[in-house]
């Protein structure tokens, strides 16, 4: 019987939602005195289908794994023009108005049902939107623990912002030329840093969250020790910080399976991979949310066209268009020229793509989740940041951690002013340095994906740190 609970409350989203499930999963494996319950405040409507597939699905475990999902009430959300101005700020207004809320779930659900156990709770984690949840476990007089869901060197950069701040009092502009980011090996030139940080509304939220996450007891984040060794050597050796906890990679590889496709497309795809030689396919795939323009959609082509190799293109924009809207949107002719050696189409399962033999390399807009699924699999990435921290995580992959070839840095989704479009000569470049087998960065992200694989084993990095997390949490 369970004797001790740990409260967990993640962001709306299914991209932080899936890593927090993952933590649990892992803590009450390793200790069968932990059981976990996580509190799911759901997003306002038009974003809470794929979770609530989501959560249907985890629901259904087993009774008795000692993990519990409780979904919140909804409320109501902030003004459609806070949206407007930051959904940053969105966000994190949306889950401290949860905080009574939050507060109340804690307090009725002691007791788990079906059960005797009454376990003590030892401790609330929070996710990187939620440090108005911090308030909470005060009141509660309950220790509180960030669970960082991206990686080091970027937690590193939320930091750095009070840093920013003290000097120069205001948000950042592109103009503003290379900065020294104790949590980054190298300059970060301020044009690629994250959107928010040039809008004021989404900088002072990020802010804010910076300087709450040190009043945390601990943080763990979503990485391996090896794979961001400069970065997690800064945040550990920073006396300001509470103690920090690697225990990534975590990944849930049925998270993104079938939410998209029918049984039979997702085989389709499959049978096609499996007919490929080795490490010979492209995968081009942008996030549940990257969109393009007609334009640049016609160039993608044309560079995927004239590289000479074969690709598996999700474009997800047109996921529900009949073919010969495809068709119009796409240079005249290009899925008949490509048919013997290419496939477009709109969801497609990521991980299972990712994890296939044939696959080679990935077109990615560099989000943390696909970033590590691909590093956990081997793949070399492509990077085509769109939009949130994408970029600064595309320029930590290209020059510092050199696991990836740039194509672009300094794509904005929806923003005319930094949306130059890249050209077909630009992307057939990048592909064919990708793709040569004899390109050494290969060989490297195979190494590296071993490495953060032997991470989660019994005496590697990542198991020896969340080992020394759940020793905390039980000796306090």
């Amino acid at each position: 019987m369970s004797k001790f609970e740990l409260v967990c409350v993640p962001t709306p989203s299914i991209g932080h939602l899936v890593p927090f499930c993952k933590f649990a999963e892992k803590l009450v494996d390793r200790d069968e005195r932990l059981c976990v319950t996580i509190l799911i405040i759901r997003p306002p409507p038009p974003w809470g289908s794929t979770i609530d597939a989501f959560i249907k699905r985890i629901s259904s475990a087993p009774e008795g794994n000692r993990i519990r999902y409780i979904t919140l009430a909804q409320i109501e959300p902030p003004s459609s023009e806070e949206l407007a101005k930051s959904v940053e700020k969105y966000i994190s207004l949306l889950i401290a108005n949860y905080r009574p809320i939050v507060k109340d779930a804690i307090i009725s659900n002691k007791s788990w049902p079906g059960t005797d156990s009454n376990p003590k709770i030892i401790g609330l984690v929070i996710d990187m939107f939620c440090t108005s949840i911090i308030d909470v476990a005060n009141e509660l007089d309950i220790p509180s623990y960030l669970f960082f869901t991206s990686g080091a060197a970027f937690l590193g950069f939320l930091f750095y912002l009070s840093v920013w701040d003290v000097q120069f009092g205001r948000e950042f502009n592109p103009s503003d030329g290379d900065l020294n980011i104790t949590a980054y090996a190298h300059p970060v030139p301020s044009k690629f840093l994250p959107t928010f940080a040039f809008v004021k509304e989404g900088y002072d939220s990020f802010r804010n969250h910076g300087v709450r996450f040190k009043e945390t007891k601990g943080i763990l984040i979503n990485t391996v020790e090896e794979f961001e060794s400069h970065a997690v050597n800064s945040l550990a050796s920073d006396p300001e910080l509470p103690p920090v906890y690697t225990v990534g990679f975590l990944l849930n590889f049925e998270a993104q399976n079938g939410m998209g496709n029918s049984k039979s497309e997702d085989e389709e795809i499959k049978k096609w991979l499996d007919q490929q030689p080795p490490s010979s396919v492209l995968f081009l795939c942008f996030g549940s949310e990257g969109i393009f323009e007609p334009p640049q959609l016609i160039q993608m082509a044309i560079g995927l066209e004239r590289s000479g190799v074969r690709f598996l293109w999700s474009i997800r924009p047109l996921m529900d268009a009949e073919t010969t809207k495809l068709e119009e949107m796409l240079p005249e002719g290009f899925l008949e020229k490509t048919k013997n050696r290419g496939i477009v189409c709109g969801w497609a399962p990521q991980v299972e793509i990712l994890a296939h033999k044939a696959t080679g390399a990935f077109v990615s807009h560099c989000g943390w989740n696909s970033t590590i699924e691909s590093l956990w699999h081997g793949v070399p990435i492509v990077t085509w940041p769109l939009y949130a921290e994408q970029h600064i995580n595309a320029f930590q992959l290209v020059r510092g951690l050199k696991v990836a070839v740039e194509l672009t840095l300094n794509y904005r989704m929806h923003d005319s002013d930094h949306c130059e479009i890249v050209k077909a000569e630009e992307m057939e470049k990048a592909i064919r340095h990708i793709m040569d087998s004899e390109n050494p960065l290969r060989k490297r992200v195979k190494d590296m994906g071993e490495i953060c694989r032997n991470a989660l084993m019994e005496g590697g990095s990542s198991f020896i740190s969340l080992g020394r997390f759940i020793e905390t949490i039980l000796d306090s």
